[in-house]
């Protein structure tokens, strides 16, 4: 065995060992004898320390135990003490015993190894104690004069559960942060009253408006990564009566090792105010579903698209097949997961446009998937109203392409990425994804495999979000533009999407369209209204909402289900399935595609129209709604959603 070096300060535990053993085994005999040894019980302790006390050493030695830095020693650094010792204490008490038994006149009681242990490990244990605690002081003493330096902010935690204890312990430990936690607040009446870390439980969320006066409280830090999006508004609302700013730990979504610390902390943003309980998802069905296989994801470089890459990583397959067109987006999850990359998992990265058959065909023959999440597609409205062709050619002809590459080399496990808009569409984009739809279930009834699709609404934070354009008009000064006051859409966060959509794969058999239950909608300007107000701004006073109009191909409410479709839950809760949606299928679809396609190349919106509508019979144009004009100070009051809904709860 190769042994580490001595550290210059384990030279002084050394010493102490070889001092402090003899000394315990002395006060063994002491102890067990009532009196001095004297004789053969010094005769006894003279064998016992010559033969127990090197052996202590070198069993520590062989151990590590003089290779450890105490100073930052942990329960880990005790329990390899009191192995070391017990295995010491084996090894050496039989050969004490039998020592003693040769030598005539020698008295070595039985009970006195035992004492011995206790003794022995009292003091090894002890110094090293004393210099960790030593350490720590001094250690803390430094950054309290450190944090002296500059203002010390008083905070209040909600929540006294594993994240707020996490955020008490590090402010403890770091007072050159200059944060001193006053207390912990938390609705549980059993919690009330305790301490933990030194931080006394003071009250419940209802007790922040007093608290905060009485230990003039800077923020409040709402640690509570699992609450529902209803607690968050309402503990939000207090802060704000109070005038109180606050500081939130993100959301179990998003923090994929579960651990929490200070450099977490950020703005309470409108993911939190609209966060639903957490998503169950049966982990092992979609790690055994995934786990081993070759997995390609198109779109990988785009919101939805990335965050699968993360999750599918997770449960270890043998190849991840990122594909994608944008090299740069590409490029960008590829370094994020090749910091993250299991051994057993090969990471491939494949740049090609869905819209060219040949390469798509010669992708899917060179790598030969197994499983296939299609997120790639045109999704901005607007401007697929402008350039239908481009929606067609990228959203129907890429999804056909990729279906027929999937069913030549055999594909088990096709899921297309819907959309809401796809239900009774009123824009080019709506259409054409419906139409995807169709092909897949053509592909499913003709392979007989599990390809089907996910339909869900707006995603929180993805690329062309409507939280993004309002952050941006926001930091611009304003205003915040709403196309109309009863605009409503369904929202859902990025990893909740995702974590659905990879449960959708495992209850897919072939054909079905799944739904993901996302809430109820959520009016547009009342989540502008949020958003200013989490600023720190007031509606109409800072910035003002001005309300533009319909654009094209928008409609007032998305709709979730198709005319004819029978839905019903599937064991998941949050997820709808439509078992008969291959019953749409038109007979001509593969040749009215085909005439698409021509329209689609010749730019032709008039012919791409006129199929379109043949394709999807309830697709229709949307009729403008009126808007009547709101009074100046109409675009300035009103209750926030999130109030709106606290008062109604």
């Amino acid at each position: 065995m190769k042994l580490a070096p001595f550290p210059t300060r384990n030279r002084y535990f050394f010493f102490l060992d070889t001092v402090l053993l003899p000394l315990m085994a002395f006060l063994s005999f002491l102890v067990r004898l009532d009196d001095l040894p004297q004789g053969n019980a010094l005769l006894g302790w003279f064998i016992l320390t010559t033969i127990a006390t090197p052996v202590h050493l070198i069993v520590f030695r062989c151990f590590g135990i003089y290779s450890r830095y105490w100073r930052y020693a942990s329960i880990d650094e005790l329990l390899l003490l009191i192995s070391a010792i017990s295995l010491a204490m084996i090894i050496s008490t039989p050969v004490a015993f039998i020592v003693a038994g040769m030598t005539p006149m020698a008295l070595l009681p039985r009970s006195v190894p035992v004492i011995f242990f206790c003794f022995g490990l009292a003091a090894t244990i002890a110094p090293r104690l004393l210099a960790r605690i030593r350490w720590h002081q001094v250690i803390r003493k430094r950054k309290l004069l450190a944090g002296q330096n500059g203002k010390v902010q008083r905070v209040l935690i909600m929540g006294a559960g594993s994240a707020g204890t996490m955020i008490a312990r590090e402010l403890r430990d770091n007072p050159q942060l200059g944060i001193v936690a006053v207390g912990f607040l938390d609705d549980d009446p059993l919690k009330q009253g305790m301490q933990i870390y030194g931080v006394l439980v003071l009250g419940n969320r209802y007790d922040i408006p007093r608290l905060a006066r009485e230990h003039r409280v800077d923020y409040v830090i709402i640690a509570m990564p699992s609450a529902s999006g209803k607690d968050i508004r309402s503990i939000v609302e207090l802060c704000e009566r109070t005038g109180v700013k606050t500081k939130i730990i993100p959301g179990l979504y998003e923090m994929l090792d579960g651990k929490v610390s200070v450099s977490q902390l950020r703005n309470v943003q409108i993911e939190d105010l609209l966060r639903r309980p957490p998503v169950q998802t049966d982990i092992r069905a979609v790690h055994n579903l995934l786990q081993g296989k070759r997995v390609m994801v198109t779109g990988g470089g785009g919101s939805i698209g990335s965050e699968l890459c993360r999750q599918i990583l997770r449960a270890h397959p043998a190849e991840l097949i990122i594909l994608g067109h944008g090299e740069n987006s590409v490029f960008t999850i590829e370094q994020e997961l090749r910091r993250l990359l299991p051994s057993a998992t090969k990471l491939l990265v494949v740049i090609a446009d869905i819209r060219f058959v040949e390469r798509i065909m010669h992708v899917f023959e060179q790598y030969r998937p197994e499983i296939v999440f299609h997120a790639a597609a045109h999704k901005h409205v607007p401007l697929m109203e402008l350039h239908p062709s481009e929606a067609v050619t990228n959203n129907v002809l890429g999804t056909r392409n990729l279906l027929s590459a999937a069913m030549r080399v055999g594909v088990h496990h096709f899921v297309m990425i819907s959309s809401d808009k796809a239900v009774n569409p009123t824009s080019v984009m709506g259409a054409t994804k419906r139409v995807a739809e169709l092909l897949v279930h053509e592909a499913a009834r003709q392979s007989g495999r599990a390809y089907v699709a996910v339909r869900f609404g707006n995603v929180l934070g993805s690329r062309g979000s409507v939280v993004l354009t309002f952050k941006q008009q926001i930091a611009m000064g304003g205003p915040v533009t709403v196309t109309h006051p009863e605009m409503r859409r369904f929202f859902m966060t990025i990893p909740e999407a995702v974590q659905l959509t990879l449960q959708a794969a495992v209850l897919g058999k072939g054909g079905e369209v799944f739904v993901l239950d996302m809430g109820e909608p959520i009016r547009i300007v009342d989540l502008a209204r949020d958003m200013i107000e989490l600023s720190g701004l007031k509606v109409g006073r800072d910035i003002d909402i001005v309300f533009t109009g319909l654009r094209p191909g928008e409609k007032l409410y998305e709709e979730l289900f198709v005319e004819g479709e029978e839905y019903e839950r599937t064991d998941h809760a949050k997820i709808f399935i439509a078992r008969n949606a291959s019953r749409f299928v038109p007979r001509a679809l593969a040749e009215q595609i085909r005439v698409l396609e021509t329209a689609a190349i010749n730019d032709n919106k008039e012919v791409i129209l006129h199929v379109l509508h043949r394709l999807v019979p309830t697709f229709k144009q949307p009729i403008p709604v009126p808007m009547a004009e709101p009074k100046p100070q109409e675009q300035a009051v009103g209750e926030p959603l999130w109030r709106r809904q606290l008062a109604s709860d």
